[in-house]
């Protein structure tokens, strides 16, 4: 093992390496709680023997530190000391520490108790195993070793919210194995699970970004988010699924629709995800595959989903777009941000029927960026509803004053933010 040893005598530096060197241990050396600090930050170590007092940072200060900066990475520190009062002992665990010795120190106790952390830290270290694998059997299904559904759906939430924060295109599939109760009724229903892990294996083949999920959704169906692909993605890849699975020729006398195993594909496409969210997308999906089975089996049907309206949010406060969101996801999608030349390009690209702009947002001069907005050819021709708390006539006067579209005073009341809308964005 690696040992740090924290010393500032010199004496007891020399006198307690030797004894680590001659139990096969590879002794590193500080003089001071501020060098072991200095060390650790460049050299892992496997166990601490630390001087409680010395000059500068003492031993239970050291220790502190090196606990807070360890986190949930454990290491021994074992406290070396002249004082043996029952005080002492249980400030030194307080701090952090997991043994002590005392000075004189003894060859013999000091080999007995490195020897005793080492078993603890390996203990430790299964355990930590242990717990991992545990971990990974708790969020796997057993038949295929994909994801179970619920830990799809927590890390579905987490891709979702990413691809909200990147603005990017979201797709999520749905497969159901076409026939599948016939085929276990006909061939067994070990030849069931049999086919249920081939296809969950090719599954896996046909997505193999580092960023796709796969999970088993339950029985036959299994579930896939594709972060970043668009519907012209999604199409090809529902396709190349598809008829990589038929081609795998697993017989299906039973079947309806082939003498093989197909499978029906339903894919829900978003391109930017305000303005609606995950369990709507996985109904869309579930509409898709219903299509799918409806139109014959053995076929993809993808959805694509875009609002007819877009409103563009210009605000830094997350409380205050997630409430615009819950006001108007059943009318139109919100496009959020809080960055002037994002904001513009965000305007060029989705071309928004409405924008909504806090007047008072930390770091931005509102009344140059409605010039701004105004001076943009794009822009200029998109309703600009100014957004602030100031009394109403000051805020009327802003209005004039910035050539905006209209107005909302905080906090924004449903009907009147539903008001605008009606009156602002027109159908396409």
């Amino acid at each position: 093992m690696k040992i740090l040893l924290v010393e500032d005598s010199a004496t007891l530096r020399h006198v307690m390496c030797s004894y680590i060197s001659a139990a096969g241990h590879e002794p590193v050396v500080a003089e001071s709680g501020e060098g072991a600090l200095q060390i650790l930050e460049k050299n892992p170590v496997d166990m601490v023997i630390m001087d409680v007092e010395m000059p500068g940072l003492n031993g239970f200060e050291t220790t502190q530190l090196i606990r807070e900066w360890l986190g949930d990475h454990w290491i021994p520190i074992i406290f070396v000391t002249g004082r043996s009062e029952d005080s002492s002992l249980e400030a030194g665990i307080a701090a952090g520490g997991d043994d002590y010795l005392i000075k004189p120190i003894s060859q013999i106790i000091l080999n007995a108790k490195i020897r005793a952390m080492a078993r603890i830290t390996e203990m430790r270290k299964e355990l930590s195993d242990l717990n991992d694998e545990l971990t990974i059997l708790s969020q796997r299904d057993g038949l295929t070793q994909l994801y179970n559904r619920r830990t799809f759906e927590e890390k579905a939430h987490e891709i979702w919210k990413l691809s909200q924060r990147n603005k990017e295109p979201f797709t999520i599939i749905l497969l159901d194995i076409d026939f599948f109760k016939l085929y276990n009724d006909h061939y067994g229903h070990l030849a069931g699970d049999d086919c249920i892990r081939e296809v969950a294996q090719t599954l896996l083949k046909c997505l193999s970004r580092a960023g796709d999920i796969v999970a088993r959704y339950g029985g036959e169906e299994f579930v896939a988010i594709l972060p970043n692909t668009p519907e012209r993605g999604a199409i090809h890849i529902c396709e190349v699924i598809r008829s990589a699975i038929e081609r795998l020729g697993v017989k299906h006398r039973a079947s309806l629709v082939n003498a093989v195993v197909t499978v029906s594909i339903g894919a829900s496409v978003v391109n930017f995800t305000a303005g609606t969210d995950l369990e709507f997308q996985i109904d869309q999906a579930d509409q898709a595959l219903y299509k799918a089975k409806h139109n014959g089996r053995n076929r993809c049907c993808v959805k694509e989903y875009n609002p007819k309206s877009k409103i563009l949010v210009i605000d830094d406060c997350e409380d205050a777009i997630a409430s615009l969101n819950e006001k108007l996801r059943q009318h139109c999608s919100i496009i959020s941000s809080c960055e002037p030349d994002e904001c513009i390009a965000l305007a060029e690209e989705f071309r928004p029927d409405m924008i909504l702009l806090n007047m008072h947002l930390k770091g931005l001069n509102g009344q140059a960026f409605c010039a701004r907005l105004q001076s943009n050819t794009v822009t200029a021709k998109i309703p600009l509803i100014i957004i602030s708390s100031i009394e109403t006539s000051e805020l009327k006067a802003l209005t004039e004053q910035v050539h905006a579209t209209s107005c909302l005073q905080k906090p924004i009341d449903s009907e009147q933010l539903l008001a605008k809308v009606s009156q602002y964005i027109h159908p396409h």
